[in-house]
């Protein structure tokens, strides 16, 4: 029996399109796009053209573009330059961030370059947003750093009201947008937004590469130092083949992002629908109910205590069903993540359900019972 994937908050399965563009590349462009002649000539033309491709979709502009190894990069590399070059002394963010910023932001902390604010959270995980007004109105110099789409419980972040609340108050917005570049459509000439993250492998793209987005009117200088590439702002040799499979798999998800949104969102009804019929004593954390307030792509759960307790999911995946209990990122830990734990209202083990275009109805019919008959 073939295995079902419901783990693409985690990593997706890459795009045949995308493979095909990538193989294609390393077979006929090998030259150091850092090189002048007519090898180099040719692979960075691939660059340029990849960096324009994600900066039409995203309605921006190709110098905004800076390629990355991916997520966790991009907001390094936006956190740590902003405080180092653009004066930020405070960051405003939450405790249930990606532990990219999270532990980002507590480093930065501890050798005392910014003091920071964590925003309130109500009690399904939503960001406060009187809160975020007054600790905007209340320090200076602020960065504010919340992501767009929580990758455990699937909650979304209002990113136009936060953006406009950070240009009333003169602060720069920074948002770790890995789960849903390739999912919701940006425009960046329109959303006052300085910073975004992104990284390929979560919508059907290579893993090991992503970008950051930065606005124009911001100047940072590099993360990594050496050579000059990406205009002098991330040094070494370019990944191309990543690169070009980077933008393949946007143009490739934005070709067909309301197909494929339909899809899914009908994929996570299904479950919501079924959970309900078979298995009531199951309740759901976050927004996940709302496909307004949380992500098409995630559905959060928590079961009653049970004697599975951390390893249900181990043994879902022994009956062929792969999720997660949380961040893929996080895998390996003994203690419980950080979102979890903050959030109070979750008492019973959680997992987390992802879905992408490739999944079916009966997959998810099939995922429903073996649950049903791991807890029965």
């Amino acid at each position: 029996m073939k295995n079902i994937y419901l783990d693409n908050a985690a990593t997706t399965e890459i795009d045949i399109e995308v493979i095909d563009v990538m193989v294609k590349t390393m077979r006929n462009n090998f030259g150091n796009p850092s090189s002048i002649h007519s090898e180099g000539r040719k692979t960075r033309s691939l660059i340029e053209k990849s960096r324009k491709k994600i900066a039409d979709l995203l309605n921006s502009s190709p110098s905004e573009i800076f390629f990355t190894s991916g997520g966790t990069e991009a907001d390094n590399m936006a956190i740590r330059g902003a405080v180092r070059d653009a004066g930020v002394r405070h960051i405003i963010t939450s405790k249930i961030e990606h532990a990219a910023v999270i532990n980002t932001v507590a480093n930065l902390e501890s050798k005392k370059k910014v003091t920071t604010s964590f925003v309130k959270l109500n009690e399904d995980g939503e960001i406060d947003l009187e809160n975020l007004e007054y600790l905007l109105s209340n320090n200076s110099n602020v960065l504010v750093s919340l992501m767009h789409g929580n990758n455990e419980i699937g909650n979304l972040l209002d990113i136009e009201k936060v953006s406009l609340l950070c240009k009333k108050y003169g602060a720069l917005f920074h948002s770790d947008t890995v789960q849903t570049i390739g999912h919701y459509n940006f425009d960046l000439s329109k959303t006052k937004i300085d910073f975004l993250a992104c990284s390929a492998h979560k919508f059907h793209g290579p893993k090991g590469v992503g970008f950051l987005y930065i606005n124009k009117n911001v100047d940072i200088t590099p993360l990594i130092h050496g050579g000059s590439q990406e205009r002098d702002m991330r040094a070494g040799t370019e990944c191309v083949y990543g690169i070009v499979g980077l933008a393949k798999a946007m143009e490739v998800a934005y070709r067909d992002l309301e197909n494929h949104r339909n899809h899914i969102e009908t994929l996570k009804r299904h479950m919501i629908n079924k959970i309900n019929k078979n298995l009531p004593m199951i309740k759901f954390n976050g927004k996940s109910l709302s496909l307004e307030k949380s992500l098409y792509t995630i559905l959060s759960i928590q079961l009653p205590p049970n004697e599975f307790g951390d390893l249900l999911t181990f043994n879902l995946d022994l009956m062929g069903v792969s999720c997660s209990g949380g961040s893929a990122c996080s895998s390996g830990s003994v203690s419980q993540s950080h979102v979890i734990s903050e959030l109070k209202k979750i008492k019973g083990p959680v997992i987390r359900f992802s879905f992408s275009k490739n999944n079916s109805i009966d997959e998810i019919d099939l995922a429903i019972e073996k649950l049903n008959d791991l807890l029965s």
